[in-house]
Parts: C-alpha cells; sequence; structure tokens
C-alpha cells in the first residue's frame, strides 16, 4: 500500500515537473520583414518599441546588427516581442504574471498595434496570439506610448499640437534621417520669468512652448523626427495673445518636472542623451538639440531674438550663425524702419555643454519688455518665429 502511495506521488511529481518545464518555455520571437526603405529605426518605430533602450538593444542582439547594418527587405528579422497564446482568460494567467498595471501595459499594446493595422487580429480572436514587448517581461522598463494616429485618408495625427492642428501631413521627405531634440524652456512647477501685459501674467514657459510646438509641427511635416522634451499634453498650439499660466507640463515619458533647476536639467540632457545614442545606433547623421526661452531683463532693455552656443562645438556655433543669418534676412524684409541686432555668443550652459547633439540655445527676447512682448504674445508672430527658426535650421527652400 506504501509502495502504491509512493509511486502515484513520483508519477504527480513528474507530471509537474514535465508541466513546469513546458510553462517555463519561451514562446516565439515575432519575425517580420522590412518594407522598402525601412531602416532600423523605421521598423521599430512601426512597432512601438523605438523607445525602450531595453527593446533596442534586444533587437540588435536577436538579428546580430551593429549601427551600421542595414535591413534587407527578402530577409525576415526577429523583433523584441514574443508571440504568446492567449488561454482566453486573462494577460496575467497567460503570461505568468501578478502585475495589474504590466497587464494594462500589454492589453493596450495590442489594441493600439491591431489599430493601426500593425497586428493583423486581436487577441482574443482567431488564433487568440499576444503580442508582449521583450521590456515586459525581462526588462521592466515602463514605455508611456504616444502613438501617431492615421486618419483613414491617410493623414498622419499628432495629439500633441492640438485638436485644430493634429493632423500633420507630409509636405516633403527633404529632413528625413534628421532627428530633433526641442527642449521648451521651464514648465511644470516653474514658470520660469515673468511678465506684465496690462492686468495679466507672461509666463515664460508658455509662450516657448507655444512656439516650440510650431517648429516641431513644421520639422515632422518635412520628414524629420522630432521630439518635444518638455510637454503639455492638453495644451497644444493655441491662439491669441493670452496663454494661461499652469503648471501641468511633463518631461518625455510622463515624467514630472523637477522644481529645482539643477535635477530639472538633469533630467533633460539625460533625455536628450539616452534618445540621442538610440538614433546613433540606428545610423541616424544628423541630430540637434534646440533649448528655447525667453529672456527676463529690465523692463526698458530691448532685445532682438539672440542666439547661444557652446565654445567645444564648431557645429553649434555654425548653427547659431545661420539662425542669426535668417533672422537679419528676414527683418531686412518685414522690418525695413529697424535693423536686425540679435547676438551669437559662446555660453557655458547645462543643456549646450551636457547634450550630445549638435546644440542651440535660442533666446526670443526680453519678457518684460512692452515691446519685446509683441514678439510673442501676437499668434501671427509667433508663427513667423517658428518658420523663421525653421528656414535657418534646414536653410529651407519654399
Amino acid at each position: 500500500m506504501k509502495v502504491s502511495i509512493l509511486k502515484t506521488e513520483l508519477i504527480i511529481l513528474f507530471i509537474l515537473i514535465i508541466s513546469t518545464t513546458l510553462s517555463a518555455v519561451e514562446p516565439e520571437f515575432l519575425q517580420v520583414s522590412p518594407k522598402s526603405g525601412d531602416g532600423i529605426m523605421s521598423i521599430l518605430r512601426r512597432y512601438h518599441l523605438i523607445d525602450s533602450e531595453c527593446d533596442v538593444k534586444e533587437f540588435y542582439r536577436l538579428n546580430k546588427l551593429n549601427k551600421k547594418s542595414k535591413l534587407y527587405t527578402d530577409r525576415s528579422y526577429k523583433l523584441p516581442i514574443f508571440k504568446y497564446e492567449y488561454n482566453g482568460k486573462s494577460i496575467r494567467s497567460t503570461i505568468g504574471i501578478n502585475n495589474w498595471d504590466k497587464a494594462i501595459r500589454i492589453r493596450d499594446y495590442n489594441k493600439l498595434l491591431f489599430s493601426q493595422g500593425i497586428k493583423p487580429t486581436k487577441f482574443t480572436q482567431g488564433k487568440k496570439v499576444l503580442w508582449v514587448p521583450y521590456r515586459e517581461i525581462y526588462c521592466d522598463e515602463i514605455v508611456k506610448i504616444q502613438p501617431i494616429k492615421s486618419s483613414p485618408t491617410g493623414k498622419r495625427i499628432y495629439p500633441i499640437f492640438g485638436k485644430k492642428y493634429e493632423k500633420t501631413p507630409r509636405k516633403s521627405k527633404k529632413l528625413d534621417g534628421h532627428v530633433y531634440y526641442i527642449v521648451s524652456g521651464h514648465g511644470g512647477p516653474d514658470p520660469g520669468a515673468i511678465g506684465k501685459y496690462g492686468k495679466y501674467n507672461l509666463c515664460e514657459d508658455e509662450y516657448a512652448y507655444d512656439v516650440s510646438l510650431r517648429l516641431c509641427r513644421k520639422l515632422v511635416e518635412h520628414g524629420a523626427v522630432a521630439y518635444m522634451i518638455t510637454r503639455d499634453e492638453n495644451d497644444g498650439i493655441r491662439e491669441g495673445k493670452i496663454l494661461p499660466c499652469d503648471k501641468d507640463e511633463t518631461a518625455w515619458r510622463n515624467q514630472n518636472i523637477f522644481s529645482r533647476q539643477k535635477p530639472r536639467l538633469l533630467q533633460r540632457s539625460s533625455m536628450v542623451n539616452q534618445l540621442y545614442e538610440r538614433h546613433r545606433l540606428s545610423g541616424a547623421k544628423k541630430q540637434m538639440m534646440i533649448a528655447i526661452h525667453i529672456d527676463s531683463r529690465s523692463v526698458g532693455q530691448r532685445t532682438d531674438v539672440f542666439f547661444y552656443y557652446h565654445s567645444s562645438s564648431p557645429k553649434g556655433k555654425k548653427t547659431a550663425y545661420k539662425l542669426q543669418n535668417k533672422m537679419k534676412e528676414k527683418y531686412a524684409i518685414y522690418r525695413k524702419s529697424k535693423e536686425y541686432t540679435g547676438t551669437v555668443s559662446a555660453r557655458d550652459l547645462h543643456m549646450l555643454r551636457e547634450t550630445k547633439p549638435v546644440s542651440v540655445y535660442i533666446e526670443l527676447g526680453n519678457i518684460k519688455n512692452p515691446s519685446d512682448q509683441k514678439r510673442f504674445i501676437l499668434e501671427s508672430n509667433r508663427e513667423l518665429l517658428s518658420k523663421w527658426l525653421f528656414e535657418g535650421l534646414n536653410n529651407f527652400v519654399p
């Protein structure tokens, strides 16, 4: 009797061992063939893997690629996305996790890719295939996905620009392969410099952000990849003179902005540098950081738009002078009675010194001076500023 019980227990133990071993078998990676013209960065962006350093590194490892590698349409490549057979009960029981937030992210990831036509079926239908990014299993790297949507007519939609301007059709491929990091000054708990316009406060971060958004949209229209490092998800590009001051801005990936200056600057330079390295590994040749601020001086001191670069960066200096020359050119056309006096100079500022891309720092004027205020409180002038900066950055010919 005891022998029989012992045999039964051994059989049960053996079954449990086999069952555990089988459940521990790693699922397959999703394999895809690139589209014509695809590079590493574009295929990772399509599958919303580009914002995870963990996923990017795993893509290189899986396919034995390096930063100089090219993709070929007659080959298939493994993506850092596991394919699980959904058990029909829950995502957590399907992949063996207890983390509710992780399961929600995985669910939303699958819904997003299905809505964009990238994933052929819902994970709850058909063969019930659940896609799980590598980061969710091995890295716990939380990535807030902010998708670029497509309308039925093929127009690209970027919600960050606001409802009126979110549709951003491509106008040219002039900037394909170019990457820009736009750092609008201050934000969150720090409004930056404050000026007075009648009974209203003018907060530096609001006006610098609006010009930054407009510039970002122009870059995207012509094929660039452009990151808004400072973000306000509910403002978008705004109209009118008075842009209300608020404190709800965040940094890239929905991070809270630090109130103290040093941690805030380190946060931003680190974000730029991490993204820079990711794009560098994928072969991006032209990357640039643009910081946009509004200065604060005495009420009676008027300044034109002026520029800083770091003394160790010849390319930064060249870019600053390109921007200055564009301003001179536009002043000659639009302001014939007013000579442009904006300067270019070297400054040892954190965002110039500590960021890896070519960098330039722009001051739009003196927020306390009534004449300078017209340059950014008038919506038409904010639009012109962004247009002239865009043309100066890219030597653009309409």
